[in-house]
């Protein structure tokens, strides 16, 4: 006879994030509610949900505990964060504990990882989780949000009262609509295109591959202007664009720098520019990394927008898009059994695990660093 599975009760901790502009929070309110109900226990540090508008006093009517500090978050058994961990973070994470917040490959020091290890530690990147479909949820939620927010970006510095030129990206009757060229026809690029076409913009995609530019527009269920990524064609398109988006994501390393120096120069007076790439080194020669608090400057005349983690313009869609992804997950973990038995379950899960009780397991992560790497699966048999 079957065997019934053994429910486990977990013990969730939220810190407060403390990576600069990081506004998000992993869970809301709501799911904090749904899981309290389910046995879950959940304690939030105060203000970990102010940046996007989830109140203290909400938490608490949800069943959390509500702490002053993060020392009382990092005694939960399971840690789950936006951001990830900070050198002082590190410190307070226990032996055994199990950590799911972003990895983010491209910035985590060495020394990260081998202070993670030496506390034993399990922890999952919830950029590398993924679905039953093979893809990247959490990923995806956040290109589709920012794929829509640049072109509200967009839309916002081409006013007078950004300095723009006073622009409307629909037009209106009998007056033409503004020009959009966005690089790139991966999540960013085709939800960056639903918006402009929304607003009834002249939409003009590029992208390295045929194959991403044929399933945007299947995708879109409309014919759009499409064309491979051709210095000569690109540099036609920009010259008359009041918009270019930046939406190309690399298979790792630096994001494909395809929009020169001299394009942007030829670009009009007054135009912009949303770089969304910039987390990953940039779509376009002048773009440098800019801050939410002084999120633009221009170079040849061109408006340049180049803030990274664009998601957290918009905090509350952002994190309330992260809880829909986490909160089934965390119930699915307590009606495994807990998080071993859940990783054997959920093959998408599971690729999201890069160390284990201290033992690195993702071969990408092992070789860029040059450290030991041992198989998941065979860790997972040993106990």
């Amino acid at each position: 006879m079957e065997v019934g599975r053994r429910k486990q009760s977990l013990y969730i901790g939220i810190p407060k994030e403390v990576t600069f502009q990081e506004h998000r929070v992993p869970l809301t309110p709501q799911a904090v509610a749904v899981l309290t109900q389910r046995g879950h226990e959940v304690v939030i540090e105060r203000g970990a949900g102010a940046p996007a508008q989830f109140q203290d006093s909400d938490y608490s009517e949800a069943g959390a505990m509500v702490v002053d500090g993060p020392t009382e978050v990092f005694k939960a058994d399971l840690i789950l964060k936006v951001a990830p961990p900070t050198h002082a973070e590190i410190e307070m994470l226990r032996h055994k504990q199990i950590l799911i917040s972003a990895l983010q490959l491209t910035v985590q020091p060495k020394d990260t990882l081998k202070r993670m290890m030496e506390k034993r530690m399990t922890a999952v990147a919830w950029d590398f989780i993924k679905d039953r479909e093979g893809i990247y949820p959490i990923v995806r939620a956040m290109g589709e949000i920012a794929g829509n927010t640049s072109v509200q970006v967009a839309s916002e510095y081409l006013s007078a009262e950004k300095g723009g030129p006073g622009l409307m990206l629909g037009g209106i009757s009998g007056v033409a609509p503004a020009e959009v060229v966005i690089i790139g026809a991966g999540t960013v690029g085709e939800f960056a295109t639903r918006a402009a076409l929304g607003l009834g913009a002249s939409v003009k995609v590029f992208d390295k591959s045929i194959y991403r530019l044929r399933r945007l527009q299947n995708d879109l269920g409309q014919r759009v202007w499409t064309s491979v990524v051709q210095p000569t064609e690109l540099q036609k398109a920009l010259r008359h664009a009041d918009v270019a988006i930046g939406a190309l994501r690399p298979q790792q390393g630096r994001t494909p720098m395809v929009v020169t120096e001299d394009m942007v120069k030829d670009m009009k007076s007054g135009s912009v520019i949303v770089d969304v790439s910039i987390d990953r080194g940039g779509t376009f020669e002048t773009s440098e990394v800019t801050t939410h608090t002084d999120p633009v400057y221009k170079r040849y005349g061109v408006v340049h927008y180049c803030v990274p983690n664009i998601a957290s313009r918009v905090p509350r869609t952002a994190s309330t898009a992260l809880s829909n992804i986490f909160s089934p997950m965390l119930l699915s973990m307590g009606e495994a059994g807990g998080f071993a038995e859940l990783i054997r379950m959920d093959l998408g899960v599971r690729h999201g695990v890069y160390l284990y009780n201290g033992s690195v397991t993702s071969a990408i992560l092992a070789e860029a660093f040059k450290l030991p790497y041992k198989d998941l699966d065979i860790l997972l048999a040993a106990f």
